[in-house]
């Protein structure tokens, strides 16, 4: 008998296989997805199934829903609020005082998983009076993990540390450790203990445009828009370097001249496209003397 306790070893012919399958029978294309993260989800995913590889090719070619699940159980989706603050300060003090004289603000979550940072994103620009001229725009692979975001509501006892990073981006400043604003967390989400819930205010859940949309085949998601901001962390960091680079370049076409990205702790711009933009720690500007 098979032991599925631990994550099976797959060939790279198995995986081969198992994109092709992916491949022939959807839009979704992995092939330029890194092939060690992409074996690791892939392992996980038959253990989980406690399935072996050929049945499982099988099953992903026969039914539509299952092949369904798989994308969503391969995607990884992993957010916080307020995660990384010093990258949360980087946009509060550097990015968004620059752009806050637009008459209009477009930020983009591209990859917003279950939308913690999509909320932080608009409890900060609340705080800093920007929040009625800033559309929020969102998407993600995963439909459900868009449904997730449009709700709201969060595992309280999973958020609860994180609930420390909302202090240290909302109540502190780096430049300035003596001063302290006080904002409490009733402004904008309700605290249920015994529910084990944190639910976000109806004000922000109604605020931002979610999409389903891949990154990887798909041109902007939402058509006719460019952005000030665009914020992708811990995406791209699964693709291959062709693959990141021609997201890159989505980014790129639809940016505004001084527009930033913000990519994630462990992740760089590398290559021709790097040329475009002005590096600034996680930060990349499309500046003006750089654009082509």
């Amino acid at each position: 008998m098979d032991n599925f306790d631990t994550p099976l070893s797959i060939s790279e012919e198995d995986l081969k296989r198992f994109i092709e399958a992916i491949k022939t029978a959807s839009t979704y294309d992995f092939s330029e997805y890194s092939e060690k993260s992409l074996m690791r989800r892939l392992e996980k995913v038959l253990s989980d199934n406690q399935m072996e590889i050929s049945g499982f090719i099988d099953r992903l070619k026969q039914d539509t829903s299952f092949l369904e699940k798989t994308i969503k159980d391969i995607t990884v989706n992993t957010t916080e609020l307020f995660r990384d603050p010093t990258a949360w300060h980087m946009l509060k003090y550097n990015v968004l005082p620059l752009i806050a004289q637009n008459d209009e603000i477009n930020i983009w979550h591209a990859g917003c998983s279950t939308g913690q940072e999509v909320y932080s994103m608009m409890i900060m620009l609340n705080e800093m009076g920007l929040l009625n001229k800033t559309n929020i725009y969102a998407s993600d692979l995963n439909s459900d993990v868009i449904e997730t975001a449009k709700k709201g509501v969060y595992k309280y006892r999973f958020n609860l540390l994180y609930l420390d990073n909302f202090d240290k981006v909302l109540k502190e400043n780096p430049h300035d450790p003596g001063n302290k604003a006080e904002v409490s967390y009733s402004k904008y989400f309700d605290i249920n203990k015994v529910k084990d819930t944190i639910s976000m205010n109806s004000f922000l859940q109604k605020k931002p445009l979610y999409k389903k949309h891949d990154l990887v085949t798909e041109p902007n998601p939402f058509p006719g828009v460019a952005y000030d901001l665009i914020l992708c962390r811990n995406v791209i960091i699964y693709f291959n370097y062709n693959l990141q680079n021609k997201v890159f370049s989505l980014f790129f076409n639809n940016i505004k001249i001084n527009g930033a990205l913000l990519l994630g702790m462990h992740e760089s711009m590398l290559g021709p496209i790097s040329s475009r933009f002005e590096k600034k720690g996680q930060l990349y500007i499309k500046s003006k003397k750089l654009n082509p």
